[in-house]
């Protein structure tokens, strides 16, 4: 058993981002990751990915992320950024550890390895992300479908589906950018829950970041936010999704009622073939290494305080990165920095640091 102050669960954006301001806490840590080499979830996504903000505010503290070839920085750019970033400021990131569970021992906690590692610790930063807990919904007769079903966690490019049918389900921007590419080589179904919102053409990830941090000042403030309508939820005008607009693929139909055999059907008894799904249809947070503690309500989030980063039943545990229920813009490399600091000071705060 090895002995910490804090352990960090999560070697991504938000772990990287509360290593930053643990290095200068006094506080010893470990940063623990499932994944075998840098970059976090970012070493998951389809290959065509890029940011919708340009390099300046795409970067968590202290360092800048360096300036893109391209508008905006592709995934392998920030995957490099991650890595770098990383080795820059030394941080001390064990991998591949893939925690089991966290339970309490007296006033301090264990945490548990699957491969029997273990650490005792005062505190914990979970910043697991949402990745390895992608959500799909119910659908009666779903379990019938011969067809290709695929997340978009796991979708990489759009080479396997030419010449198929494809159903693309979800009215994010992930759907959006999948159907972009994916409608070059085949024939697409875009099947959203509502019709889609899309934003301006001139607006990128600068002016949501600019709405998130008015909303984030409102809640401080307890008054509301005096902004436009349009958020993080909205479809951003990439270059490929305005391509998509222009050759008329972007309308989207309503869910069905059930599946088939070979495709949908829908509430009027219309049908539909398809040869493969896609979802597109969001993540829950990864949190399940908290449930020996019983913190994981019905919706799979945790209760927090008032500043949205500490656990309510247990306050020894933090929780970073986990999107709105977590922080408004947490779920963001430019927006986790706020959250990451104010976690390490209620960290630092409720923990003098052993070496003083």
């Amino acid at each position: 058993m090895e002995s910490v102050d804090v352990v960090v669960i999560g070697g991504g954006q938000s772990g990287l981002a509360a290593g930053y301001f643990l290095r200068r806490s006094g506080l010893s840590y470990v940063i623990l990751d499932v994944e075998a080499a840098p970059g976090g979830a970012w070493q998951h996504t389809w290959e065509s990915l890029h940011l919708f903000s340009p390099a300046g505010w795409s970067s968590i503290p202290g360092w800048p992320m360096p300036a893109s070839r391209d508008a905006y920085p592709a995934r392998a750019e920030v995957i490099d950024y991650l890595t770098r970033y990383e080795h820059k400021y030394a941080l001390p990131v064990v991998r591949p550890v893939r925690v089991q569970r966290i339970s309490r021992s007296g006033d301090q906690l264990l945490v548990d390895a699957d491969d029997g590692r273990q650490w005792q610790v005062r505190a914990v930063i979970s910043a697991t992300g949402t990745w390895r807990h992608p959500y799909r919904p119910a659908f009666d007769g779903l379990n019938t479908f011969a067809g290709v079903q695929l997340h978009s966690a796991h979708y990489r490019n759009p080479e396997p589906f030419a010449g198929l049918r494809v159903a693309i389900i979800g009215g994010g921007n992930s759907g959006a950018q999948i159907l972009a590419e994916v409608s070059k080589v085949a024939q697409t179904t875009w099947i959203t829950q509502q019709k889609p919102e899309f934003l301006a053409d001139d607006v990128d990830g600068r002016v949501l970041f600019e709405r998130a941090t008015e909303k984030w000042r409102a809640q401080q403030e307890g008054r509301e936010p005096d902004l436009p309508q349009g958020g993080f939820g909205d479809i951003v005008m990439v270059p490929p999704v305005v391509d998509a607009r222009q050759r008329g693929v972007l309308a989207s139909i309503g869910p069905p009622a059930r599946f088939t055999a070979t495709g949908m059907q829908w509430p009027d008894g219309s049908e539909r073939t398809f040869d493969a799904v896609i979802w597109c249809t969001g993540f829950r947070p990864a949190v399940s290494h908290l449930e020996g503690l019983g913190l994981i309500d019905a919706q799979g989030q945790i209760d927090v305080d008032d500043s949205k980063v500490r656990s309510v039943a247990e306050p020894a545990v933090w929780l970073l990165g986990y999107g709105d229920w977590n922080g408004t813009a947490s779920a963001t490399l430019i927006g986790v920095t706020r959250y990451a600091r104010e976690v390490v000071r209620q960290v630092t705060a409720s923990n003098a640091p052993t070496n003083v």
